[in-house]
């Protein structure tokens, strides 16, 4: 699966150097606004100690991560959903991501201009969602529009979908983020047909360091379950090349707050990881919550979802304190499981077929 995340925010809140930090691609972090017009694409892997102790224990030669792409996305200002700045450019980027996670400014560097006239995450948030928010609503009333001689003449699809785009629409107009209301599972299908903005995951970073953001501002993320990180993007990118060992010498936690970040992207987009190990790779697969055994064989090759016969499964860390497959099938830990299993996040998995 090729899952994107992109970095949003204002001009000069930190995006490009988050960017920098997590992909170590050098790209232009100039002082000024829409410095990167491109959008830079960084595949990351996502940090897994079971992929590494599992090819440890199978003595693979190989070790394949499960990988986001993120993207660096052109900074956005007020006007944006009406082509101000690099406006649509931008909203179509953003278009083409399986979730967004916004960068909101929160340190206090007077070195780096400030795009707004003080410092206030909250405020950028909102900035952020209403100009997505028009765009959704400009997009939601172009389809409306398409399916009115439709739903006239009593087209029983038209008439379903045209409902469903209404309650969106009264939504926005509210000033609301679809991803945060309640759809049907029909309904939810109908609007990823448009790849509307608001309906994407998202995650949200302040970008400083703990004491520069106010506990009303935090209450305000907890709140409302806005799911939030609070990193301090010029120390971690100072860290850079550190080791756990070096980084622990100067005070800072072994794991980054960037492999944190990595973490929390792959859960908000609702993914697990499986893995298939032994001499040649160990790898981690990449599939949705609540997939069944076939279809997540069908991720390492079609032919194995389609001539599916069963699975061996057992979860990583079993497999680890046994010591190997030959100990876990002595012990009766390998499950044979069959089509409507659903696999589990750390199932190591053997797929059986005739293809």
């Amino acid at each position: 699966m090729n899952l994107s995340i992109g970095i949003v925010g204002l001009p000069n809140v930190g995006k490009s150097t988050l960017f920098e930090t997590i992909t170590k691609k050098q790209v232009d972090k100039a002082n000024y606004p829409f410095c990167t017009i491109d959008p830079n694409i960084g595949v990351v892997a996502v940090p897994d100690e079971r992929v590494d102790k599992l090819a440890e224990l199978t003595q693979s030669k190989k070790k394949i991560y499960a990988t986001i792409d993120f993207i660096d996305i052109a900074g956005l200002v007020k006007g944006a959903s009406q082509g101000e700045g690099l406006g649509n450019k931008f909203l179509a980027n953003i278009r083409e991501t399986d979730a967004i996670l916004y960068v909101l400014r929160a340190f206090s560097n007077n070195k780096i201009i400030n795009t707004q006239n003080s410092i206030d995450p909250l405020r950028d948030k909102d900035i952020l969602d209403t100009e997505l928010i028009l765009k959704d609503l400009e997009t939601v009333d172009k389809r409306l529009d398409s399916l009115e001689g439709d739903v006239r003449r009593g087209d029983k699809e038209a008439i379903k979908d045209y409902e469903t785009l209404q309650k969106a629409k009264k939504i926005l107009e509210e000033g609301k983020i679809l991803f945060e209301q309640t759809f049907s599972e029909d309904e939810i299908k109908e609007l990823n047909k448009y790849q509307l903005l608001t309906l994407k995951p998202r995650l949200y970073l302040l970008n400083g360091k703990d004491e520069e953001i106010s506990p009303s501002i935090i209450k305000e993320f907890e709140n409302h379950n806005w799911p939030y990180l609070i990193i301090d993007l010029l120390t971690e990118f100072e860290a850079i090349d550190l080791t756990k060992e070096e980084r622990k010498e100067i005070g800072l936690p072994e794991e980054t707050e960037l492999d944190i970040l990595i973490k929390k992207s792959y859960e908000i987009l609702g993914l697990i990881t499986f893995l298939t190990t032994g001499e040649d790779e160990t790898r981690a697969w990449t599939i949705k919550k609540g997939t069944k055994a076939p279809q997540a064989g069908g991720v390492i090759h079609s032919d194995f979802e389609r001539a599916f016969i069963k699975a061996e499964v057992i979860n990583w860390k079993d497999l680890i304190d046994a010591g190997g497959f030959t100990q876990a099938r002595e012990k009766g830990l390998i499950r044979t499981e069959g089509k409507n299993y659903v696999v589990q996040d750390g199932d190591v998995i053997e797929i059986k077929h005739n293809a």
